[in-house]
């Protein structure tokens, strides 16, 4: 397959604070050092990476540092980073808004860009006049914008207002007008960042649609920023994980989507404790960890394996009803479900001791991806002796894989979390 774009070597480098006097100054040195010396740019060797949480020594920030990636044609490219990682500058550079500070761009065909409200509109001309006016920016003749006109007025829903000023536009009719102005006309490239998040619901559907049209039917390749990661895994094949301006990871993208939300954090498949700290109002926890059924610790399982969540703690005092509640999580941080030991742990009187209680997922229950667990120790008269997670805190994390490909390759996903295999009977009527 052909390749759209190439990035090779991109970086970009702004000066922080307000452009002073010795801006000129600058500017003179780096022209001297280059084309009468014939050294390399003396200010490509100053400057700190992009972490917008620090202070800094530098007034030079690499907002971009040694991208190298390429898109093929047709393909649909989730940008993903927390805000500040590069993911607009990186647009930028590929609409040529602006210029990369070293390294080349090749972009094979047209560029549509819509990288932020009203991008292009001017405020006192109507909307049909703008759509000519974008038009003709993205390199079209009169004759194409006329021909296509009627689908996007219909298509950005605005048919009723369209000869009246966009100044008098909400933000979201600009955004639909935008959109549908940079999706009809045709470019090869399509480039879109964030903006679908001032539209409603309805406009949202309708434009993720016609990404996926533009991209399969079409053979056009998108380019997407969101920080909506339902549209991404949605929309995307692939994706490009951004941090402090550096590309930290490439490729399928629901791995790069759970590798985002996940973060840095890396969370133990099994944990145990000789002294615990993890204790409180006669509770202590001393092991907890996931496996495969039958097997030792194990961090990937797969879909066909049955599951073993098994916790070992210690009571100092007893209870005459006491349970364990797990809730497991799913890489969104949103809880799937909670339970409780069955019905083996409720009312049931607890002893001084150390017990261990084992909880068996069964096979072919829960889809691909990563999960984590928090915990908590409860007693009947309702209070809580022992809680993670409450806060964030998940305590144990594991995998599922496909059974037919391993994470990081490519795999066809069905839509949940879980995939409980039913009895199906089937007869031939006639």
């Amino acid at each position: 397959m052909a390749t759209a774009i190439e990035f090779e070597n991109i970086s970009k480098q702004y000066r922080l604070g307000l452009v002073s006097t010795r801006t000129l100054s600058h500017d003179l040195k780096r022209w001297w050092t280059i084309n009468i010396l014939n050294r390399e740019d003396p200010y490509l060797k100053i400057g700190e990476t992009n972490d917008r949480s620090t202070k800094g020594e530098s007034e030079y920030v690499w907002a971009l540092r040694n991208i190298d990636f390429k898109v093929e044609q047709g393909d649909v490219v989730g940008i993903i980073g927390k805000n500040g990682a590069g993911k607009s500058t990186l647009l930028k550079l590929l609409s040529k808004v602006t210029g990369p500070t070293t390294g080349v761009i090749r972009a094979r065909g047209r560029i549509g860009s819509l990288l932020e409200v009203g991008t292009g509109f001017h405020g006192e001309m109507t909307g049909r006049e703008n759509i000519f006016l974008n038009g003709a920016i993205l390199g079209m003749t009169k004759t194409e914008i006329s021909r296509k006109l009627d689908e996007i007025v219909d298509f950005s829903g605005c048919e009723r207002y369209i000869d009246t000023p966009v100044k008098r536009y909400s933000s979201g009719m600009t955004v639909r007008l935008g959109f549908a102005v940079a999706a009809f006309l045709d470019p090869e490239i399509l480039v879109v960042d964030e903006v679908l998040a001032v539209g409603d619901a309805e406009f949202q559907k309708k434009a993720i649609g016609k990404m996926q049209d533009v991209s399969k039917g079409e053979g056009r390749t998108v380019l997407f920023v969101s920080h909506n990661m339902t549209s991404i895994k949605s929309l995307c094949h692939t994706g490009v994980l951004l941090q402090n301006g550096m590309v930290k990871e490439i490729g399928p993208i629901e791995p790069i989507v759970a590798h985002y939300l996940r973060g840095d954090s890396a969370i133990e498949n099994h944990k145990q404790w000789d002294n615990p700290e993890l204790k409180g109002g006669g509770f202590e926890l001393l092991e907890i960890g996931v496996c495969k059924h039958g097997d030792n610790w194990t961090t990937i399982m797969r879909m066909d394996d049955d599951i073993d969540i098994v916790i070992k703690y210690r009571l100092t005092i007893p209870f005459n009803s006491f349970w364990l509640t797990m809730h497991l999580k799913n890489e969104q941080g949103e809880k799937m479900f909670s339970t409780s030991g069955g019905g083996r742990c409720y009312e049931t009187r607890h002893d001084k001791g150390v017990y261990e209680q084992v909880c068996h997922i069964p096979a072919n229950f829960l889809n691909w991806g990563s999960y984590v667990i928090d915990l908590m120790a409860i007693t009947a008269d309702g209070g809580i002796h022992h809680l993670i997670g409450a806060h964030g805190d998940d305590i144990i994390s594991f995998s599922v894989e496909s059974k037919e490909k391993s994470i990081g390759g490519w795999m066809y996903k069905e839509p949940g979390n879980i995939t409980p295999t039913f009895d199906y009977s089937e007869s031939k009527l006639s």
